[in-house]
């Protein structure tokens, strides 16, 4: 297979890469320290401070939402079956192909559009304001102290809030947009049990090897192939996931079970929980934790 054989295969499996992942408005940490700490009189208090990763609003959302323009396809010897130059007549025909799915084109680049306005809670990603206006949205989420726009994509936050372990809470939601890839989520069950866990900080979701960080690396790879080795010109610059995710428990609560490696290390006041989170985390956190015994 020639080079510009090999480049066409690259792009075309980085678009579809791209598709998948922003079919789940896909959002994930960058650096961060998070904690949630369980109290005694059965309340809880999360943070996160950090980054957060908003794919559809970053240049590579960009470059998959491109409109691809007309790049003559390459001929062969019908014998040898090598790559041979296209005669003019070869290359009109392949143009006037290529013009013919014109409507079509546009047609499905505005459904996609539409869909990832949908999914980014009626925001337009191609709107120079879209980041801004998400800022904006965030801020008046409760809990949601700081939001800075750190640039295609990224934004600097600072979270943080509490309430009583009479329901479930994920992190993060967002008004309008829907979750797929939540960070944290803690379950309460009966019996005053507590299932926590947290898929979004990891580098890989389940057996979805396009999902968590996992998935970004691969594309970053796929560019690279796709500018002939020479990824680093054409792909952004994506973000690393890299914290510590905490759980701390205070009074009699007992930990029933956690996937840490060292497990509960004792404090003043009860244990806690440390996951320590890099691009090479493959089991997302998770623990089971009675309280109110």
């Amino acid at each position: 297979m020639n080079k510009p054989t090999s480049i066409r295969m690259c792009a075309a499996s980085l678009l579809a890469g791209l598709s998948l992942l922003l079919s789940g408005c896909f959002i994930t940490p960058g650096k961060f320290t998070s904690e949630l700490v369980l109290s005694q009189d059965e309340s809880f208090t999360f943070t996160y401070e950090g980054e957060i990763f908003f794919l559809g609003l970053s240049s590579l959302a960009q470059m998959g939402a491109a409109n691809e323009e007309f790049t003559p396809q390459e001929c062969y010897d019908e014998d040898t079956f090598e790559d041979r130059e296209c005669t003019e007549e070869e290359i009109a025909e392949q143009r006037a192909a290529w013009d013919a799915g014109a409507e079509t084109r546009a047609a499905e680049a505005k459904k996609k559009a539409e869909e990832m306005s949908v999914m980014m809670g009626g925001i337009d990603p191609s709107d120079p304001e879209a980041s801004e206006e998400l800022r904006r949205i965030l801020l008046r989420h409760h809990g949601w102290d700081r939001v800075e726009d750190k640039g295609n994509g990224v934004f600097d936050v600072s979270y943080s809030i509490s309430g009583k372990l009479t329901h479930d809470f994920m992190f993060p939601v967002i008004e309008d947009v829907p979750m797929t890839n939540p960070f944290v989520q803690m379950i309460i069950r009966d019996d005053k049990v507590v299932r926590i866990n947290a898929p979004g900080f990891s580098a890989q979701e389940g057996d979805n090897p396009m999902g968590g960080m996992a998935g970004l690396a691969g594309l970053a790879a796929l560019g690279e192939g796709a500018s002939g080795g020479n990824g680093a010109d054409e792909m952004p610059d994506l973000p690393k996931i890299e914290g510590t995710f905490s759980i701390v428990t205070q009074g009699s609560m007992k930990i029933r079970a956690n996937n840490t490696d060292e497990g509960p290390n004792p404090t003043p006041t009860g244990e806690i929980l440390t996951w320590d989170i890099s691009p090479r985390t493959q089991n997302a956190p998770t623990a089971l934790i009675a309280f109110g015994q």
